[in-house]
């Protein structure tokens, strides 16, 4: 028929659902510092040519269907000036460390903000006024519900080019993954501990519901737990470190980055709220770290992503919680900070090769098929409600990245809107590590937050240098 278009359309996974709901609201702001301004024009020709195209759900709104009920993705018209944001700051002290302070306000302002839902879930914010760290930066807001930190990773990489050598592609640092063991001799030797594996995985799945649904964290100088509000006002602060340190660490102690990096935040925030309140060392705290559940290692092209042949890499939140809980210092056991990354490893290891996971995840779909998907958000803000903190993890590449030709120097992320007092977020580039703290505005203190994971790390490389010493 003349004229007609077919509607484009998608459904949204639960997890999107959850995501933005009457219960939730999810963003990710992610922010790439510039050793170039960038300019509004350049903006929106890269935006129209290169982001738009990566995928249709960043020119889709949520909408419910009237047929089914079922939230979907429906494919709109995108005036891409209204999702540009331009921010002027005051000139009086044209300073970088001036800068440095407009910046940081400015993402706690937006943090707060909330995406129109009558148009797609996503915003750029252009900072041409120079910091400390950049010439120019851009920040991306965009709801959570769009996808997870390894899809907007994998978006992020098709825009962008390699520096040194555009026509390359980007390497990652190396992982390796165990090898499964499916011979029929190795699982019969290997019985009694799959059983033994297999009961701990319910009993940590039993805790896990009851800690999602009924325990909650104590009240420490980390958890405050405020007047529940859907975007709870925060402040945004980072740290740096050398991958060399960490790999020393790894090394030395034969565990994975993962852990270590795991341990050394899980030790600074002790230091912290022993440094706020001495009675919080033996204090009930929680971090809820996050676990990509996809069956592969690196990133794949969007293209692969989104492909329906593609179902091991799929674009979209693949993610699921593990309960860990942060080690007290009132255990004298702990009163080495190498017993924090011990520690991290044996729990995350455990947790992350149960049975925990994949129950979770049916538990959640259960109560979703019962009850409707607002009840399995609840369950999820419940579950983030009772922690203390969430940690979760991105892999950037090693070699510098470039948008048309101007270099980005720095990147990190920060996920807000969750209803704790803290969240903490990783990202590795370029042989660095930055770690980004969201929290509570008046409640935690920023500065005191990120001396203490520092000494955190000077602590940990000290211990192992000892450690050592005496092997």
């Amino acid at each position: 028929m003349e004229g007609f278009e077919e509607e484009i359309t998608e459904p949204v996974s639960p997890t999107g659902q959850y995501l933005n709901s009457s219960a939730l609201c999810i963003y990710i702001l992610g922010v790439l510092e510039f050793e170039i301004s960038l300019d509004e024009c350049q903006t929106l020709s890269l935006l129209q040519d290169v982001f738009l195209p990566i995928n249709t759900r960043f020119s889709s709104i949520m909408i419910r269907d009237q047929f089914s009920g079922e939230k979907i993705w429906k494919k709109v018209d995108v005036n891409l000036e209204e999702h540009i944001k331009v921010p002027e700051f005051p000139s009086d002290k044209s300073t970088n460390s001036y800068y440095d302070e407009c910046l940081d306000e400015y993402m706690s302002k937006i943090a707060m903000e909330y995406l129109p839902q009558d148009r797609p879930l996503w915003e750029i914010h252009i900072i041409r006024y120079p910091t400390t760290n950049a010439a120019g930066t851009l920040v991306f807001k965009l709801h959570h519900a769009l996808g997870d930190g390894y899809s907007l990773m994998g978006a992020l990489l098709s825009c962008l080019e390699r520096a040194d050598n555009p026509s390359l592609p980007f390497t990652l640092p190396s992982s390796q993954r165990p090898k499964s063991i499916f011979n029929t001799k190795a699982i019969i030797k290997r019985f009694p501990s799959i059983l033994s594996s297999t009961l701990r995985s319910m009993l940590d799945f039993g805790w896990s519901i009851v800690k999602s649904s009924m325990i909650e964290d104590d009240l420490t100088p980390i958890r405050s737990r405020a007047d529940d509000v859907k975007l709870r006002q925060i402040t945004i602060s980072n740290v740096s470190f050398t991958m060399e340190h960490i790999k020393e660490v790894k090394t030395k102690l034969g565990v994975s980055i993962n852990d270590v990096i795991a341990g050394l935040i899980f030790y600074g925030i002790r230091l912290y709220m022993l440094e706020i309140n001495q009675e919080s060392r033996k204090a009930n705290s929680t971090a809820l770290v996050l676990l990509n559940t996809r069956s592969i290692k690196g990133y794949k092209s969007v293209k692969e992503m989104v492909s329906k042949n593609n179902s091991g890499a799929a674009w979209g939140n693949q993610f699921a919680f593990l309960h860990v809980t942060i080690p007290e210092l009132n255990d004298p056991k702990f009163d080495n900070p190498l017993e924090f990354i011990w520690e991290a490893h044996k729990e995350i290891s455990r947790k992350k090769n149960s049975l925990v996971t994949p129950l979770t995840g049916m538990l959640l779909n259960m109560v979703k098929a019962i009850r409707g998907p607002e009840a399995a958000a609840r369950y999820v803000h419940s579950t983030l409600r009772n922690s203390s903190t969430t940690i979760s993890n991105i892999i950037g590449p090693v070699e510098q990245m470039s948008l048309v030709n101007h270099p980005v120097k720095g990147l990190y992320f920060m996920v807000v809107g969750p209803p704790e007092s803290l969240t903490v977020t990783i990202m590795s580039y370029m042989g660095k590590l930055r770690i980004a703290f969201g929290a509570e505005k008046d409640f935690i203190d920023k500065q005191k937050m990120k001396c203490c994971v520092e000494k955190s790390l000077e602590m940990i490389i000290k211990a192992s240098r000892k450690t050592s010493e005496k092997e």
